[in-house]
């Protein structure tokens, strides 16, 4: 009896990776991965399940529990998770696994993850997460490291216009807590932040609002934006945010120079704090022109609230980063008859052409 062509059908935000995408993904992942290696990142493969209680343990995984699929293990009748980020593990991995390894712990992945809801940037709910974690991460310079490595291995993939975006997710709760700004204000100044605001900020009576102002106009090229930070009056929490992302800039400039890395841009936004969920120190993210959303994600964060052990690193999403790059260019094939000798399919083999048996 035939099937019905529906049987075929996948849930939301899931799809089959067909030829050519599923090598063209193969091949990006493992030029990435080689770059990863150049910098010492030694790679790791993370369970795809998990128990629910160090999944969504403290630190990253804290972040992910409401798009995080869950089931019942049938052996341990424990509840478990499915990774939704990796970041989550390589917390715990370092955490557990690798906690008598020397610092700094340069870890570097190339997984699937799957999501209980897709965003509207990016509707996919399974998708490959390709990225680098150094544990003990805490000078400036392991953050630009960690920037430089994002950035080299985007643009050696062959992705073009590259930018990246610096932030600082924290400065905005820091500048809060310095001015003791009450809770009704709070949210109110957060709604206009998130929106990109000014009036709404010029229109509040509350003296924190001029520093958010300042703080918005200094988006833009970095260039500029550094310029302006380095004027405006922060209580001292603040410029030492401020200084870090100046450091990691000027840091990257010289290292793109290196690198003939020099047509990225590079931008500073210090009030962005969408989708950093559990950084807690300068953070960036990766676009390209070409493509509708970003490429990555990348920053400090802490391993877990309890040991306060710093991290830097970043996750780039495949999905996104096959848009940017070409697709691979097809081998040569030919078809030979069933009874051809298997010397004579070796020789057009050995000159690069796929060879099959009709």
């Amino acid at each position: 009896m035939r099937k019905d062509s529906s049987s075929a059908l996948l849930p939301n935000g899931l799809s089959d990776l067909l030829p050519p995408f599923a090598e063209q993904e193969a091949r990006i992942v493992a030029g990435l991965m080689q770059c990863f290696a150049q910098f010492g990142y030694n790679r790791v493969k993370p369970s795809l399940v998990e128990f629910e209680e160090t999944l969504l343990a403290d630190g990253p995984g804290k972040a992910l529990a409401r798009n995080t699929f869950r089931l019942m293990d049938p052996i341990s009748q424990h509840m478990m998770g499915v990774r939704a980020d990796t970041t989550a593990q390589i917390a715990r991995i370092a955490n557990s696994r690798l906690k008598e390894e020397a610092r700094p712990l340069r870890l570097s992945y190339a997984v699937d993850v799957l999501r209980v809801n897709g965003s509207q940037l990016r509707p996919e709910r399974q998708f490959c997460q390709v990225g680098c974690e150094l544990v003990g991460a805490n000078d400036v310079r392991d953050d630009t490291e960690v920037a430089l490595i994002a950035v080299k291995a985007l643009h050696d993939a062959g992705v073009k216009d590259l930018s990246i975006d610096l932030s600082i997710p924290s400065l905005i709760d820091v500048v809060f807590d310095a001015f003791d700004v009450e809770n009704d204000v709070r949210a109110h100044l957060e709604s206009a932040l998130k929106k990109r605001d000014r009036d709404a900020l010029a229109e509040s009576k509350h003296k924190v609002a001029k520093t958010f102002i300042d703080l918005l106009d200094c988006s833009g090229l970095a260039q500029t934006a550094v310029t302006g930070l380095k004027e405006i009056d922060l209580p001292q929490g603040a410029q030492e945010y401020i200084a870090s992302v100046v450091e990691i800039y000027e840091g990257l400039i010289k290292a793109f120079k290196v690198y003939n890395l020099t047509d990225v841009n590079v931008t500073i936004d210090p009030i962005e704090r969408r989708g950093f969920d559990y950084k807690k120190g300068v953070s960036f993210t990766l676009f390209s022109k070409f493509v509708r959303g970003e490429l990555g994600r990348g920053g400090r964060y802490m391993l877990t609230d309890i040991t306060k052990e710093n991290a830097s690193g970043f996750t780039l999403y495949m999905d996104s980063v096959k848009q940017a790059v070409s697709p691979v260019d097809e081998q040569k094939s030919q078809t030979v008859k069933q009874d051809t000798d298997w010397n004579e399919i070796k020789k057009l083999q050995d000159q690069g052409i796929a060879v099959s048996r009709g």
